[in-house]
């Protein structure tokens, strides 16, 4: 990759510089020649290269902590087995499609966001790269023989951040352009850029949407560790914006802190001077909202958290803010929105 993909470039130091990110990297046996595989590797030429049998073998050991060892990962390079494209989660917003699905091509995420559900879903806080990209094109393609499908693709990582490394973006846009009843998201909150993967994944018929998460800068440096400024990210949204792609604006998830309402205005109003509404594809808005599963364990992993320690309520498994709050944050984040866009499009999350 060329451009802006190997440069180091403020905040996204984990995205855009490689060298001594990881100490380790565990290969699994099967997968340790193929040339995608050794692309991956070349980025790191200090690491020590462990091969394994499978990926489970080391990420499912038992007495890990997710979120201490974010803080010190390690890369797993493995192909990924049995079922590759899943239906959509149902905390998860579908934006009016009614064959709405995910797939994981990289687990975990190179930034370290406090609130963030992976630290709760899987049991290692390190990275795992699947190489076989083919075989979940593949399963894709079985469904598009049967119905039109939106499919977010940077579901359980954050894809953009980590695109100078695989090169994914850039290979799922080409994957939309030969195959027409196919749309993707490409959701991310860096502000890490990858000038040549917007030259060559070329927007085409606007099938392939980036959606940039905008929070305020309190929130981004209280709880999104790692992740890109809202300066960096609004002018990551206008540059795919620019670049003539469609673009989504999510707020969500709100975050609560005392003085939110001021917070939240300001983050809009630093946005709308840098961005023209109008031109924003659609909006996404939405307040914080987890698994009863996920959050468990994420409140023994991270006991001074503010973010994650909130007496939420529950709700059918869920957990949310108090329905009352939850509302008044939603609908707050609506009407600036509306202020700004006029009639577009605002989806808001609903049980």
């Amino acid at each position: 990759m060329s451009g802006e993909c190997g440069r180091r470039t403020g905040e996204d130091h984990h995205a855009s510089s490689h060298g001594d990110k990881f100490r380790h990297i565990y290969v699994e046996s099967k997968v340790l020649r193929l040339k995608r595989t050794e692309r991956i590797l070349a980025h790191f030429p200090k690491a020590e290269v462990i091969e394994i049998r499978h990926y489970k073998d080391v990420f499912n050991r038992r007495r890990q902590n997710p979120a201490v060892q974010h803080q010190h990962q390690n890369l797993i390079i493995a192909a990924k087995e049995g079922r590759l494209v899943y239906p959509g989660a149902p905390v998860c917003q579908s934006f009016g499609n009614a064959h709405f699905f995910y797939t994981s091509c990289v687990m975990n995420c190179v930034f370290d966001c406090e609130y963030c559900y992976l630290k709760g879903m899987y049991p290692s806080g390190n990275l795992v790269v699947f190489v076989n990209l083919e075989d979940i094109f593949e399963e894709v393609r079985g469904l598009l023989a049967k119905f039109p499908v939106y499919l977010c693709v940077s579901y359980d990582t954050d894809l953009m951040a980590v695109e100078g490394l695989t090169g994914y973006v850039e290979e799922w846009a080409r994957f939309v352009r030969s195959n027409p009843g196919l749309s993707i998201e490409v959701r991310t909150k860096s502000r890490h850029l990858c000038t040549e993967t917007l030259q060559q994944a070329a927007p085409g018929d606007g099938r392939v949407i980036y959606a940039v998460t905008l929070s305020p800068e309190e929130v981004i440096r209280a709880y999104e560790h790692g992740t890109g400024t809202l300066e960096g990210r609004l002018r990551a949204a206008r540059s795919f914006m620019d670049a003539g792609f469609p673009v989504r604006l999510c707020f969500d998830p709100m975050i609560y802190m005392p003085g939110w309402e001021e917070i939240y205005d300001r983050m809009i109003r630093q946005a709308s001077e840098t961005i023209d509404f109008l031109r924003v594809r659609d909006f996404s808005v939405g307040s914080f909202r987890i698994s009863e599963t996920y959050l468990k364990p994420m409140r023994r992993a991270l006991p001074r958290a503010a973010v994650v320690q909130y007496p939420f309520e529950l709700t059918d498994g869920y957990y949310h803010y108090p329905a009352v709050l939850a509302d008044r944050m939603e609908l707050f984040m609506e009407h600036a929105i509306r202020l700004c866009a006029g009639d577009a499009e605002i989806f808001r999350w609903e049980e």
